[in-house]
């Protein structure tokens, strides 16, 4: 028996009243007591019926004493319910074994449930939208929706999409930066899929042929879980993309999002400075949202007063004032800075500055005494400030204002149960330099692929990063407009660009160089284009 096991308080509370514990997974489980509750709610609740005893159904719970929980089995079993409890790690296996791919199981159950007429051959358009309510609430079609959200959130994805295509419709969860197929659901179920995302999210299902947003809040496993919902028409009816925002897997440290050390020093003494400007560059979904809030998550203080504006406010943070971008109702980035500078902050965040209006009015607010946070769309660091100056910003007050650029991409992190070396292939080898090949002595690490990573080798995901300190040799610089390689020419002489930052990630066995490669190769062909070659 583990010191955890000994240590668990539930489990020491259970042994003094008499409630019956396991340590090591169930050798069986009575389907028919698992079936007592949809297996979404029993995920939620941390629970799994797993027998009947007499008049009973024993409940065998994360933590026995959720009564709540169990009053909720007792109502849909309508039978008592006899409580147990189990392990973190035995208990996680059991939950896995009886839903972890009910999805999939569901999806083949109801294949052949088309009762001979594929409602697709019909026209879509005509299908009344009343239809569509009534198919969007049969309680297996709420299930398996459920299902294929709960499964992608339990999977790590950060994005669900269902595509519909001519004759299947597809499901793809998006772990770890690559989309992953699922088991297609049956095409006949395609409107009545869409049409309960559209309900969840508050959409409109009678609108078919005209982009929509939405959002959806649930909870999962106790923690709050939101969703980003999308959907488009395209030739074969909407596809639909569920962002999933989950708080509980977002890493709020900067070291555990991978930056070095050497580069967070820098980062705090960016952090600590009283007003200015800290930007962070790179394309869509690259981590520039969760980099600002890292650094946020790291300087508050009560005694601060944090404004954030946002398009939209992915996560909420603790003591952080954050306000959604609204442009139908005239709420734009420009037009909520200038009423923030009316809320007496100390530091303000720009979701992302986008034209020269805001970029004027967010360098005039850094001018004026505030410390400002914003995320600007340039392939390296060094972009960041000519693209500034490109909407219009004074090169004199580009100079005075800002502090430091982050310039950031994501990268594979490789599976730490199933890494191994291997020769480096000639191919990969012809992609670096000598000084680059020098680091890794021929070799390169790889992940094997393992249970724990579902095969693929990978598991979670890690930045690679060019932090740019601005010093006085480089504010001289960017006041004479002098150009992009000129600016970097008299950088620290310790600055790393992107690559180089990956590429020593790589040879220390957390990353791939293929991954390296692929994420850094736009900000070098960039460089090489402003260098002339």
């Amino acid at each position: 028996m583990s010191e955890t096991t000994i240590d668990n308080p539930l489990r020491v509370k259970c042994a003094r009243l008499g409630i019956e514990w396991y340590d090591e997974p169930l050798e069986q489980v009575d389907a028919a007591a698992a079936g007592v509750i949809p297996a979404e709610q029993a995920i939620d609740h941390r629970l799994v019926p797993v027998r009947f005893e007499g008049e009973s159904v024993v409940v065998v719970m994360l933590d026995p004493f959720d009564l709540a929980a169990a009053d909720e089995v007792a109502v849909l079993a309508q039978r008592p319910v006899v409580r147990c409890g189990m392990s973190p790690e035995p208990f996680k296996k059991l939950v896995e074994a009886q839903y972890g791919t009910t999805a999939a199981r569901m999806a083949e159950s109801l294949r052949g449930d088309a009762g001979g007429e594929d409602i697709l051959d019909r026209n879509i358009e005509a299908i009344e939208a009343e239809d569509l309510h009534r198919m969007a609430e049969q309680p297996t079609l709420i299930n398996l929706v459920n299902l294929i959200i709960l499964e992608a959130i339990k999977g790590r994805a950060s994005d669900v999409h269902i595509e519909p295509f001519e004759t299947e419709l597809k499901i793809k969860y998006r772990i770890d930066g690559v989309l992953n197929e699922q088991t297609p659901p049956p095409r006949h179920l395609q409107p009545a899929i869409i049409s309960r995302i559209k309900i969840m999210a508050g959409m409109n299902i009678a609108e078919r042929f005209v982009p929509q947003d939405g959002h959806i809040t649930l909870r999962f496993e106790g923690r709050k879980v939101d969703l980003r919902v999308s959907t488009v028409p395209t030739l074969y009816g909407e596809s639909v993309v569920l962002r999933i925002l989950d708080k509980g897997t977002l890493p709020l440290d900067l070291t555990e999002l991978g930056m070095s050390d050497k580069d967070v020093k820098v980062m705090d003494r960016l952090l600590d400075v009283p007003h200015g400007m800290l930007l962070v560059s790179g394309p869509t979904g690259s981590g520039k949202t969760t980099t600002l809030y890292a650094g946020l998550q790291k300087i508050y203080s009560p005694e601060l007063k944090i404004i954030t504006i946002e398009d939209p406010v992915e996560y909420e943070l603790h003591g952080v004032n954050q306000i959604p971008v609204n442009p139908k109702r005239g709420l734009t980035f420009a037009q909520g800075l200038r009423h923030i500078l009316r809320q007496d902050p100390d530091i303000i965040m720009v979701g992302e500055i986008r034209d020269g209006e805001t970029a004027e009015i967010a360098v005039r607010s850094a001018l004026t005494g505030h410390l400002v946070f914003s995320t600007i769309h340039t392939n390296d660091a060094v972009s960041a400030v000519t693209r500034l100056i490109d909407m219009g910003v004074e090169p004199f007050l580009v100079s005075s204002v800002l502090e430091g650029v982050i310039a950031q991409r994501l990268g594979r992190r490789i599976c730490t149960h199933c890494r191994r070396k291997a020769p480096m292939p000639e191919a990969l080898a012809h992609r670096l330099s000598q000084s680059e090949l020098a680091m890794f002595g021929g070799e390169m690490f790889a992940g094997a692929g393992c249970e724990k990573c579902n095969g693929s080798g990978h598991r979670g995901r890690i930045g690679f990063f060019e932090v740019l300190e601005i010093n006085g040799a480089m504010r001289r610089a960017i006041s004479q407009r002098l150009s992009a390689l000129d600016i970097l020419a008299v950088a620290n002489k310790d600055h790393l660009r992107m690559r180089a930052d990956g590429l020593i990630k790589a040879a220390s066995g957390q990353t791939t160089i293929e991954d390296v490669l692929r994420a850094t190769q736009d900000a070098e062909e960039e460089l090489r284009t402003a260098a002339g070659g």
